[in-house]
């Protein structure tokens, strides 16, 4: 699988040095952005997967991190400024990304702060090969919204066959991203404090969900068809399988379903973990809380 990193300086970002990773996928090349900011030993950060998914989310965080640490952020494929074809968005493409752009943009074990739905490809590939020291994960997740609302993978397959096609699909994605709706999904379950979603804040996730083909990954998620695992048995058995330290960060308001499976998690024999301000959006919500909250598991030798 041959692969390539590119400097480029179109995209706009958090103040970083932005390039461009240039993949090969079954014969399809995609540009995947990624930006770069700070020095000191190096750290992947890895947003959320979700409709507005972009590394902007976690712009403020590796701010943060930056006096410190030599922070790459990243736009996962289909989505963020990342290439957007009508891919089978599935999780054989995650993994294989994952593990082919940390192989090509590293060339020593990292630290990860990965978010989110972005937990599971972090853990398998932990568990894979040797190339993280220490992992943090932000509200992890491994169950896509409709799955976590009971939806069987019948329904969720069907719904998601009616996004992808032409006409109706961009419809129904239309009426899901709308700014309305998408103020009602920020304010129910992933920010906390109301007033910081404010027009403006809405107005640039949306732009977010606007971009051509951004509704091919996105029903990807939102149906679980980017659950890298099925089961929560499997989720906590990769946690088992962990040779390196992992610390875990919840938001004290995360939904009660999200809460419980975290709850799990950090039951775990040797699982170091943090209760803090915020739900499922913690990261972009606090992310001076999660820097304190973290800062003394990352920088310990």
């Amino acid at each position: 699988m041959s692969t390539n990193a590119l400097s480029t300086s179109a995209a706009i970002g958090f103040g970083g040095v932005v390039q461009e990773y240039l993949w090969n996928w079954e014969n399809q090349q995609l540009r995947v952005v990624y930006e770069t900011l700070g020095k000191g030993s190096p750290l992947l950060l890895l947003p959320s997967f979700s409709s507005v998914s972009t590394r902007l989310e976690v712009g403020e965080l590796a701010k943060l991190l930056a006096p410190n640490f030599q922070v790459v952020a990243i736009d996962w494929p289909g989505f963020g400024e990342s290439s957007r074809p009508s891919l089978n968005y599935r999780p054989e493409i995650y993994q294989q990304f994952l593990e082919d752009f940390v192989k090509a943009v590293f060339n020593t074990s990292i630290t990860v702060v990965a978010a989110g739905h972005a937990a599971s490809y972090v853990l398998q590939l932990a568990v894979k090969q040797a190339v993280f020291s220490k992992i943090v994960l932000l509200a992890p997740t491994w169950r896509g919204p409709l799955p976590t609302m009971g939806a069987s993978q019948q329904i969720a397959g069907i719904v998601r066959g009616l996004v992808r096609s032409p006409i109706l699909g961009q419809a129904l994605y239309k009426l899901n991203t709308t700014q309305s709706f998408l103020s009602f999904m920020y304010r129910r379950h992933v920010f906390t404090d109301v007033a910081k979603i404010t027009p403006s804040f809405i107005e640039k996730k949306w732009q977010t969900t606007q971009q051509p083909g951004a509704r091919f990954a996105s029903a990807a998620f939102v149906t679980g068809n980017l659950d890298a695992v099925r089961e929560q048995s499997d989720f906590l058995e990769l946690v088992k399988s962990l040779t390196v330290p992992l610390m875990v960060v919840i938001g004290e308001s995360s939904p009660p379903k999200s809460r419980e499976e975290m709850n799990a998690l950090v039951a775990l024999s040797g699982v170091k973990s943090v209760v803090i301000s915020g739900s499922l959006g913690l990261h972009e919500e606090y992310p001076a809380v999660v820097l304190e909250a973290v800062q003394n598991f990352l920088l310990s030798s």
